[in-house]
């Protein structure tokens, strides 16, 4: 089995250093010039070789192919897209000439980057789409990849649904504990960083600002006004997967699922925990990390563009999405996940086949 991962940042490169150590044969891919050069330049010097460290214990493991070449996705089996998510629809553009029917495309997440494959390939591709990242981690320095944490459970929706049963074995050679939610629309509105990251980053700004970026929110913010801000948010998204037919699952029911295999355990317990992790990472920098930049028009925005179009209201989303806005000097809808921009016959297609 063949595979290419898109993306050499934290996680593209985790996850081809992880694969890589059980002997797949991957191609990690670096589509741009901007952002780890360093890295990328040190993994072609020294032939693919990169430090895992993770529990105290680092492995050398060696990344089979280098490319800056989108069209290294001909013929593998299966690509695995770990670009930051506005990047997904011109990324799917430039790899639609290289796709033929039958590889399976998974996105780490997506946030419904599923209709952007129905509006721009072809192909009869085989669409997963994931929650979360399978491992958190950072690079540390170039060639080095320290790992935090890694999910127990990896929830994917798969489309078109008729493609489960011959793309999850496929998938489980990945080496990677994923199980089938109900759709890709599920695994998209269960993408934690929506809910998680607006919040926690708006409500850190001063502090963010102050520090400039030595700061962990994940271990400073979330305090009881603003978890009850998270919740808010929360029950708005549940709202809308009740108009959809889907599963209410909270934002700490999935994270527990995610996480855990102790099902006794409270779900806002087991996030709390996952927060006081030492090895949580700093962040966000700036008012332009990519927690306001990329999880506002790319989270946000989709979900109150699902609720307007279900008659679901969402102000607290919409509260979060213009105080964005005003911080970063910048109206973030235009670049934005709405259903208009997704196409909404692509997304009618998704709700019909994936539920």
């Amino acid at each position: 089995m063949s595979i290419a991962v898109i993306g050499a940042g934290n996680a593209g490169t985790a996850l081809a250093a992880d694969m890589a150590l059980r002997g797949l044969d991957v191609t990690l891919v670096k589509t741009s010039r901007a952002g780890n050069e360093a890295h990328f330049a040190f993994l072609r010097d020294n032939g693919g070789a990169v430090t895992v460290t993770e529990n105290g214990a680092s492995r050398r493991a060696v990344i089979p192919s280098l490319s800056r070449d989108v069209s290294d996705v001909r013929g593998k089996d299966v690509v695995i897209i770990c670009t930051r998510t506005d990047f997904h629809e011109d990324l799917i553009r430039r790899m639609a000439p290289y796709l033929c029917e039958g590889q399976i495309l998974l996105f780490v997440p997506g946030y419904l980057s599923t209709a952007y494959v129905l509006k721009h390939i072809s192909a009869k591709v085989i669409v997963a789409e994931a929650q979360s990242a399978f491992i958190d981690c950072r690079i540390a320095r170039p060639g080095e990849v320290r790992v935090g944490f890694r999910n127990v459970r990896n929830p994917i929706g798969v489309f078109p649904s008729g493609s489960r049963q011959a793309a999850l074995p496929i998938l489980d050679r990945l080496g990677f504990p994923f199980t089938c939610c109900g759709s890709v629309m599920e695994a998209a509105l269960h993408n934690p960083n929506m809910i998680v990251h607006p919040v926690g980053a708006l409500m850190s700004l001063p502090w963010v600002e102050k520090t400039g970026g030595d700061y962990c929110m994940y271990h400073e913010v979330f305090t009881p006004s603003v978890w009850r801000m998270l919740e808010a948010l929360d029950r708005e998204k549940l709202a809308v997967l009740a108009a959809l037919g889907l599963p209410p699952l909270s934002y700490v029911d999935a994270c527990k699922f995610r996480n855990t295999l102790d099902e006794t355990a409270d779900g806002k317990a087991v996030f709390f925990r996952y927060a006081a992790m030492p090895t949580r990472a700093k962040g966000p920098l700036s008012a332009e990390d990519r927690y306001l930049t990329e999880d506002v028009p790319q989270g946000l925005v989709l979900l109150e563009s699902l609720g307007q179009h279900l008659g679901v209201a969402t102000p607290v989303c919409t509260a979060l999405i213009e105080l964005a806005s005003a911080a970063l000097g910048r109206n973030l809808r235009p670049t934005g996940r709405t259903l208009e921009w997704l196409g909404k016959e692509n997304v009618a297609r998704i709700i019909r086949e994936g539920w």
